[in-house]
């Protein structure tokens, strides 16, 4: 993948190229002006790629589909690349990569790792997705010296910290924190931690990594798991725990590290959530009580109060003027 410094965020797709110049057109933009590859469609089906990339501090993501293809990296092509490492994870459909006569994936959720400065060839063999991560050659060596061991094998599903980049890239992609330069220096920090990770840190490299990307992707997965889970009444630490496969004091001493704590998160994520279906007319069809429940409260009382603290009003003033707002909004 070539310097794509002149974006922040950028989608580009074959969907919006001239159908009988579309090919041709791909290959220059993206073959031989982004990735440095020749590209040879399989098949029958029509060719259609797309990929939208996020630019940050020392990392390039790209996420993307394509249509069955090879994509080949030449002698003379990869010589044009910068000095990075390329992890390549393949999240659907069926695929192949090859370099120094090996092969890279070993299926849905391995990743595999390639050094663009050498010959290779990505093969998408169904049409499927991917998200390719270009990752700074000399910060990932401080972090893996041996991170070469890497190349010529897949990195497989189930590796723990593969699987936690895997969720972090899903949850940071899906929002709109990256166009903030200090959330995307951060993010940019976590993902080249839990790639290092990924790619064999030891010792005190890994404890480095493990502290600052491992630490922060957790809790990143943690939270949205809970605001995606609110209205549920057993929604505690042991729940969270099980599904990461972590203690509940290890989830409680993620809070407390970064200063909160999880009843305290879980309290304010309840009625920041009852707050916005008060005053969204979908739910106008739901009473307060029915509100409380909805984001998780069992005792209507309880839920006034909290409610009350954090707003500085009560939930009947917020319905009482999101009324008014959507009867004057019909006039």
């Amino acid at each position: 993948m070539q310097n794509i410094e002149p974006f922040r965020h950028a989608h580009i797709s074959t969907q919006g190229l001239p159908e009988r110049n579309r090919l041709a057109m791909w290959r220059e933009i993206y073959g031989r002006g982004i990735a440095s590859v020749d590209i040879e469609p399989i098949g029958d089906e029509p060719f259609h790629a797309e990929v939208t990339f996020d630019l940050l501090p020392g990392v390039s993501i790209a996420a993307g589909s394509r249509s069955p293809a090879h994509y080949r990296a030449t002698r003379e092509l990869a010589g044009r690349t910068r000095d990075i490492v390329a992890v390549s994870i393949l999240r659907s459909g069926a695929a192949s990569a090859t370099q120094f006569g090996r092969e890279l994936i070993s299926g849905i959720g391995s990743a595999s790792v390639l050094t663009p400065s050498d010959p290779s060839t990505s093969t998408m063999i169904t049409r499927g997705s991917f998200i390719t991560l270009a990752l700074s050659r000399p910060t990932i060596a401080a972090l893996a010296p041996d991170y070469s061991q890497a190349f010529g094998r897949p990195i497989p599903s189930n590796n723990a910290a593969l699987g936690l980049l895997i969720r972090y890239l899903d949850l940071v992609r899906a929002g709109d924190e990256l166009t903030d330069p200090a959330i995307a220096q951060s993010v940019s920090d976590h993902i080249i931690d839990l790639a290092a990770l990924a790619l064999g840190a030891r010792g005190d490299y890994a404890e480095i990594a493990r502290q600052r990307g491992a630490k922060a992707a957790r809790l990143t997965a943690i939270r949205s798991e809970i605001q995606r889970d609110l209205g549920r009444s057993d929604l505690s630490t042991e729940l969270i725990a099980a599904r990461h496969g972590i203690s509940p004091r290890y989830v409680r001493k993620l809070f407390e590290q970064d200063g909160s704590s999880f009843s305290t998160f879980v309290l304010a994520e309840r009625v920041v959530k009852a707050h916005r279906l008060l005053i969204d007319r979908r739910y106008a069809h739901l009473n307060i009580a029915q509100i409380a429940h909805e984001s998780g409260f069992g005792d209507v009382s309880y839920f006034n109060r909290a409610f009350r603290r954090h707003f500085g009003a009560k939930p009947s003033d917020f319905r009482d003027a999101a009324r008014l707002a959507w009867r004057e909004q019909q006039d």
